[in-house]
């Protein structure tokens, strides 16, 4: 499966993904995440389940917390 992530084109070996899948794959904690998919915000309840396909532009925004 081709993907474009934040500007990136990347190949992944399985055939079918979820938003939640793509986020473990980076090792980004569901809940501090932002995702769009083509253009469309994904709501965090719906990251198990929204499937990805061949050629989907996501958006991660991620929050890291310091001071």
């Amino acid at each position: 499966m081709e993907l474009h992530v934040n500007g990136e084109t990347l190949h992944f070996a399985k055939d079918t993904m979820t938003m939640l899948d793509l986020l473990e794959a980076y090792d980004i904690e569901e809940k501090v995440a932002a995702v769009e998919k083509n253009k469309e915000i994904i709501r965090k309840t719906d990251y198990s389940q929204t499937n990805l396909e061949d050629g989907d532009r996501i958006e991660i925004v991620h929050f890291v917390g310091g001071g």
